[in-house]
């Protein structure tokens, strides 16, 4: 049953930040296009569209054998943490053996817990007692690719003629080079030589990630019945890791230099990539109660909306980039660029449509693989960092997608204070250096401004979890750095403070599980040009809310548009409330809030 079916005719009480919901408002109609496109939506409820996922990189969450490593125990242990903030569903990075040459994205078994993250029983454990606090638990499925020390590819490596070898994709080179010109995402050619063979395996990713064989059914058998495995354990969502890149281009035929420069769209392309996502969802998850979303990462919004467009029988959401990575550079993707609020804004308004009335999207600002959405898209600067975490909640969670908080997020953690080369562990980051720095393209000193920045460890460093040694994540030497600001920014700190950012991620929570116009409701940005202040609408039946955000670190006035007043105040940062009727906001810097309109 639909979570906002359950909770209809619930009064909305968040203390004095927020006023009752129950009167009934009058509001001009939406336009027919959005009174469409709600209307269908809400037909189509489902508890993934209602429920807000926080995603656990469980490498740096909570250790609990002091070995400096999070583990599975770790995340039990804070369940009715999570719980407390509101969260319904728990994504978790990849939690299978590996021997960690991309921190876990290197399978070398499916069907084993990492070591060090604890054993199947705790796996176990964790489901049943998500279940018992009603959560659920989404896996990462990483299937683009294995590590080279999986079974299969020992197995593939070690003759021309094992039945293995066609799990992965071996080619002659050509003149002693590589058989294509294909980059790999992590630095170099994504083509590695076996000095055994004389041949050479595909790689977009690390050398140790050898790419699978979609196109062999073998393949695809064996991956499906690793599926089953884990959502007869009662998983109940999984996210598709790389997914649009399982099919290839057949032949690997040399990218031009045009190319080259957007190659992660080229490798997008593959001619099966639909109907093996389609084969999979027949075969497997049409089956079972399952949330699935794919990162989706060079596909471009034009066509992304062909994996989850529901007519389709794909993938429920997708992770799209184009809004976290809207100030990277899309050749050197190491490298920061300026951005703006019209350009921030109008991405989420392209990203809306896109998903249109078929569809549903997922809404981010952080993740394992960016940096802190406060030090990227706020300030992280002691005066406004909390003002501006807190408007960034906002913003995530009043969009007409699901919600991912990146755990740290409802802390306001921020990115850490690197200083040179060896302070990194992302091997994305090495690669970077040997191609860019050391072939003497750039200096090291332009490399690091820009990486420290940009960098995937920023948002991989130790939950805080309070001000004691090594922030409370471990008695041991923790594995990657802690941030030094632990002492001021830990969760034991935010819940003794009313108006903390965890606080106010928690009142957000509940506000969007009790208006069904948060999640269903139309969108409409007021004014896709404005460089200042973030104002939109969230329109279900005769329900409309404003939201409005000041992305400015001094005051603002900001004026509704013509024929709109204020009716009740829902939420706002800085606690002010306006008068009946008001037209206009006396906005304080980075101050946020959603508004009733009458």
């Amino acid at each position: 049953m639909s979570f906002i079916a359950l909770r209809t005719g619930v009064a909305v009480a968040l203390s004095s930040l927020m006023i009752s919901l129950a009167c009934p408002a009058v509001s001009a109609a939406p336009s027919v296009n959005q009174d469409i496109l709600v209307q269908k939506e809400s037909e189509y409820p489902a508890w993934w569209k209602e429920a807000v996922f926080y995603q656990i990189y469980p490498r740096s969450f909570k250790d609990t054998n002091d070995d400096g490593i999070g583990d599975i125990r770790g995340i039990i242990e804070k369940l009715d943490y999570l719980k407390s903030l509101g969260i319904d569903a728990i994504w978790i990075n990849p939690h299978y053996d590996s021997p960690n040459t991309d921190n876990g994205y290197d399978i070398s078994n499916y069907r084993q817990i990492m070591k060090e993250y604890g054993t199947m029983e705790d796996f176990d454990n964790l489901v049943a007692e998500m279940k018992k606090r009603n959560m659920r638990l989404m896996i990462d499925v990483v299937i683009n690719h294995t590590s080279d020390q999986h079974p299969w590819f020992i197995q593939s490596k070690s003759d021309k003629n094992n039945p293995y070898r066609d799990y992965y994709f071996w080619r002659d080179g050509k003149d002693n080079q590589p058989p294509s010109n294909y980059p790999s995402f992590f630095g170099g050619s994504a083509w590695q030589k076996d000095a055994k063979s004389g041949q050479y395996y595909l790689h977009y990713f690390a050398r140790q990630q050898p790419d699978l064989n979609w196109d062999n059914p073998k393949v695809r058998e064996d991956l499906y019945a690793m599926l089953r495995f884990w959502l007869d354990k009662g998983v109940s969502g999984m996210r598709f890791d790389t997914v649009a890149t399982y099919s290839k281009i057949p032949g690997f035929p040399n990218l031009t230099p045009e190319q080259q420069k957007n190659f992660a769209e080229q490798y997008t392309m593959g001619p099966n990539i639909h109907r093996y996502i389609q084969e999979m969802n027949r075969k497997v998850l049409s089956r079972y109660d399952v949330a699935t979303a794919g990162e989706i990462f060079g596909v471009p919004l034009d066509r992304s909306s062909q994996f989850f467009d529901r007519r389709r029988h794909e993938l429920n959401m997708a992770f799209m980039f184009d809004l976290i990575r809207l100030d990277r550079d899309s050749n050197e993707r190491w490298r920061h660029k300026s951005w703006s609020l019209s350009q921030f804004r109008q991405i989420i308004s392209k990203m809306d449509v896109t998903v249109g009335k078929y569809g549903w999207n997922t809404f981010f600002l952080d993740n394992h693989d960016n940096p802190r959405a406060v030090s990227h898209f706020g300030d992280d600067g002691p005066q406004w960092r909390e003002a501006s975490a807190k408007a960034l909640a906002t913003i995530t969670l009043t969009q007409r997608a699901t919600p991912f908080i990146y755990q740290g997020s409802e802390l306001g953690m921020t990115n850490y204070p690197f200083r040179q080369l060896n302070e990194f562990d992302d091997i994305e980051v090495k690669g970077f250096w040997q191609d860019y720095v050391q072939s003497g393209k750039v200096t090291a000193t332009e490399f690091l401004g820009n990486v420290r920045l940009t960098s995937r460890d920023n948002s991989r460093t130790p939950f805080q979890w309070n001000d004691t040694l090594n922030a409370g994540f471990t008695r041991g030497k923790p594995w990657f750095h802690i941030n030094p600001n632990y002492v001021e920014i830990n969760a034991e700190r935010e819940e003794t403070r009313e108006d903390s950012v965890l606080n106010y991620y928690k009142k957000m929570i509940q506000l969007r599980h009790h208006i069904p116009a948060l999640v269903y409701g139309a969108y409409q940005d007021l004014n896709p040009q404005d460089n200042t202040v973030y104002a939109y609408t969230r329109t279900l039946g005769n329900e409309r809310y404003l939201v409005v955000v000041n992305f400015k670190e001094y005051p603002v006035r900001y004026t509704l548009p013509a024929n709109d007043a204020i009716e009740e105040v829902v939420i706002d940062t800085q606690q002010q409330a306006a008068a009946p009727h008001s037209t206009s906001l006396s906005l304080s810097p980075w101050q946020a809030g959603v508004y009733k309109l009458r």
